[in-house]
């Protein structure tokens, strides 16, 4: 990332947590937009998309099918160059963790998410 106005990883990621429980159309469509560039790209296991649209929808659809849980950031950042990676966890309601995981990704010149991939774990017990 030589762009020196780049938005830094951990603001990008804490973002990127966001964008997940953010139920205000408007302010996740925001969220989405400050956060990902409009060919961004998110794949794991279970979920793919590709620009804006297909991101708000996958993200519409993990809050219907698990309503009321939300991310956890449970390592630092690693950030090199134009690539970062970090570990969550996903907690239900109840604060049991649910899955946990590791995402990679690539980041644009300008610090946003060009791409994330997703591996899932079995959660800390």
């Amino acid at each position: 990332m030589s762009d020196t106005t780049a938005t830094a990883p951990a603001t990008i990621v804490e973002q990127y947590l966001a964008v997940w429980t953010e139920t205000d159309p408007a302010r996740r469509r925001a969220l989405i937009e400050a956060t990902w560039t409009p060919d961004a790209s998110f794949l794991d296991p279970m979920f793919a998309a590709e620009g804006y649209d297909a991101l708000d929808a996958l993200v519409v659809g993990v809050q219907q099918q698990y309503p009321n849980h939300h991310f956890e950031l449970t390592s630092a950042i690693d950030a090199y160059q134009n690539r970062a990676r970090w570990s969550w966890v996903f907690v239900g309601p109840d604060g049991a963790p649910v899955v946990a995981g590791v995402d990679f990704a690539q980041l644009a010149t300008d610090g946003r998410l060009q791409a994330v991939t997703g591996f899932f774990e079995a959660p800390a017990a």
